[in-house]
């Protein structure tokens, strides 16, 4: 018998975040504000989440600040 399961990180989009500059491109624009999990899946089905946290990404180089 066997178990295929895996660890890894969920994000989910929560909208459009605050107008800020960015710290790494020096751009100005609408960040966007994600919640990023770490799961764990058993055959593909996720069956614990933990370490929440929500962030805001800059939309032009990625960059993420913690909210």
């Amino acid at each position: 018998m066997f178990f295929l399961f895996g660890f890894g990180t969920k994000q989910r989009d929560l909208g459009p975040g605050a107008v800020r500059t960015c710290p790494n491109c020096g751009n100005t624009s609408t960040w966007a504000r994600v919640q990023e999990s770490r799961q764990l899946t058993v055959f593909f089905v996720p069956v614990a989440r933990w370490g929440r946290r929500q962030l805001e990404v800059c939309t032009i180089c990625s960059t993420a600040v913690e909210v």
